[in-house]
């Protein structure tokens, strides 16, 4: 159902290598560069995620009460994303764990812009 989501940067080279390096693992790349916004994601027909500096020229800012959301597959993945985030620049925003018993297991970072992200398992 989703087909890309965008968020701003202040670093388009920094942000795009945090993100291929984040999820090289999955094989991504940036699919489309068109100097200010990169579309980054496995194939151009699959979910894709787009960095952008701001079309206004302001300051990015992350969403108050926003978050991205990476299934990980499983507990361990979620380990190791949440380490290679942190590794990344990233910064810490709750460790891996349960959130929600037998349900939801988690962790949260900040990329380098404020953005926040999870990597999470289900069920």
């Amino acid at each position: 159902m989703i087909g890309y989501v965008t968020i701003g940067v202040s670093d388009i080279e920094n942000a795009k290598n945090f993100y291929t390096e984040l999820f090289a693992a999955e094989s991504a790349q940036v699919l489309m560069d068109a100097g200010r916004i990169a579309f980054i994601g496995k194939d151009r027909t699959a979910p894709m995620l787009a960095v952008c500096t701001p079309h206004n020229g302001d300051v990015c800012t992350s969403g108050n009460g926003g978050m991205l959301a990476f299934p990980a597959g499983d507990k361990d993945n979620v380990q190791v994303m949440y380490d290679k985030a942190i590794s990344l620049g990233a910064t810490d925003e709750g460790e891996p764990g349960e959130r929600v018993p037998d349900f939801f297991y988690g962790a949260y970072v900040r990329d380098p812009d404020g953005n926040k992200l999870c990597f999470y398992v289900m069920g």
